[in-house]
Formats: structure tokens, sequence, C-alpha cells
């Protein structure tokens, strides 16, 4: 059978193809499947991946901890996951949700959970690795209890800037400066991964506390991961104008700057919740010797 297409159809067909082609750059998972989407690192059956791939749970005992990291890579997204943590004594161990690229001079994103004794507070240290230099630490606490329910913490990592952000409110933001000479995390794909682990070198009180083994296991729960995020399995980085459709979904890629509500929640949790900040570090950088990022969003 032959047919043949005026111009209006084959530029209706023409306009088909360049749209799926550019929404296959744009990975989106509404409704994760751990079983799909992530491969388990190490730990063996201390990662178990349960009810039909909805819930991870990754556990710590005297002899090994327990990690997973996705399967796909991706340069830009928003990423989404609730956790619970650890509860009752969790002194010393560290529940970890990330993003990393690999290689000597290596990108990274951190959220880490740093365990307690009883009663006291869990601190979320947050860090930006870039070209494998870090030391950008700020740690919080939460105004919830973090092992009594899941709460979703979330990663907005686009050209303009990044974003870590608990349950919707924004917690830390982390500007592209590179025109100043600030490295920015634009050329390396990532992957996610998640962990937990023997900190007791440092994660409870600078390491004076230890974790009590009798305890263990130590698990910590994941469930509910969401992305939106730019894959170009070729290798070709993403960009505006190539990799991505119109659609509300990426509404997060194009975001130049946080709206005056989302700087008031960040204002209050920075104000109320930040224990610690690099770029108030007096004894890290004497005589006013802050990093440049630290004079502009400070």
């Amino acid at each position: 059978m032959q047919f043949s297409m005026d111009s209006s159809s084959s530029s209706t067909v023409s306009v088909m193809l360049v749209s799926a082609l550019l929404l296959s750059f744009l990975m989106v998972v509404s409704a994760s499947n751990f079983y799909l989407d992530f491969d388990t690192s190490y730990g063996g059956n201390r990662a178990k991946i349960l009810n039909n791939g909805e819930l991870l749970t990754l556990s710590l005992d005297n002899s090994s901890g327990s990690g997973v990291q996705s399967k796909g890579e991706f340069l830009y997204g928003k990423i989404d996951m609730q956790v619970k943590l650890v509860p009752n004594n969790s002194a010393g161990t560290v529940s970890t949700y990330y993003l990393s690229s690999k290689g000597q001079y290596w990108d990274e994103l951190d959220f880490e959970f740093l365990g307690n004794l009883s009663g006291e507070p869990y601190i979320v240290h947050t860090n930006v690795i870039t070209q494998g230099k870090g030391n950008r630490e700020q740690q919080f606490y939460m105004w919830f209890d973090p092992t009594a329910d899941f709460h979703n913490y979330s990663f907005l990592w686009n050209p303009q800037y990044i974003l870590f952000s608990v349950d919707g409110t924004p917690i830390r933001e982390f500007k592209n400066l590179e025109s100043n000479g600030v490295p920015y995390p634009n050329k390396q794909l990532m992957q996610i991964y998640s962990s937990i682990w023997d900190g007791n070198d440092w994660a409870t009180q600078g390491g004076r506390v230890k974790i009590d083994w009798s305890k263990a296991p130590f698990t910590a729960s994941y469930r509910n991961f969401t992305t939106y995020a730019c894959v170009q399995p070729n290798g070709t980085f993403c960009s505006s104008n190539s990799s991505f459709s119109t659609s509300n979904n990426n509404t997060w890629y194009y975001s130049q700057q946080l709206d005056s509500a989302s700087q008031a929640k960040l204002k209050w949790v920075q104000d109320n919740y930040m224990i610690y900040n690099y770029c108030t570090d007096t004894k890290r950088f004497p005589n006013g010797t802050f990093p440049y990022e630290c004079t502009v969003t400070n």
C-alpha cells in the first residue's frame, strides 16, 4: 500500500517526532520502584526492597552497613525521597541520601543524618562538593521528630542554583557563581545514593558518643522516590534549547531564584534551626577570608 502526505500532515508528524525526542531526555518517575531504579552497592541483604518495590530499608550492624545507587545518571534534576530515620539510640550512625558523580574531581550534594542519643535531636548535615572540593558544610536541627514518620528531603539542581528542601521548606541554597570563579556542578552526570554506615569517629558529639552495638541492627527506611531529571544516554549534556519540552514538569529547570515566600521560609529555618554554617566559621576563615559565595549569600 502506498500513500502520500500533504505539507500540513508532514509538519504535524515532524512536530510529534521532535516532541517525542525531547521527552525522551526527560526522565519522570511518578511512582517509584526501587527494584527498577536502584542496585545494591554494598551490604548484601542488609539492603532490603519490600512492598513490591515501594519501600527500601537499609541496615547497619557490627559487620557492615549497606547502600544502594540509582541505575540512571543525569545532569540537573528535582529529586525527592521520603526518609524515616533510625529511632531511639542511633548515636554514631550516619544515614545518607545524596547525589554524586565519579572520578577524582567529583561533584556531590549531600544529605547526611547524624544519629543521636535517645531524646536528643538528629543533626541534618549538608554539603556541596564541586570538582572534588567540599568543606561547605551547613548543619540543622529539624522542627519535627524525623524518626517518628517519613519526611520528604529534596534536591533541586538546575543551571542557576541548588536548593535543599525538607517537606517543601527550603533549608539551603547554593547559587551558580561560576562567573565569579566559584566552581558549580554543571558538567558531570550524577547518580543517586542512599546508605547507612558507621560514623563513630565524628557523627555524634564529634565522635565522643559511640555506637551501642547491643542496639543493632540500626535501620533507616526510604520510600516515594520521585525525580524529574534531564537524562541523555548518548553523553550529550542537557541544555534548555535541546533537551526539554515545555511541560509544566520542567518549571524547576528554568527557575532563576526563590520567590519571596520561599526566601522567608529559608530565613526562618536558618535563623531558628541552623547550628553550623561554614560561612560564619571564623576559626576556619580568620580575618574575614570567607569563600566568595559566602559574601554573596549570607
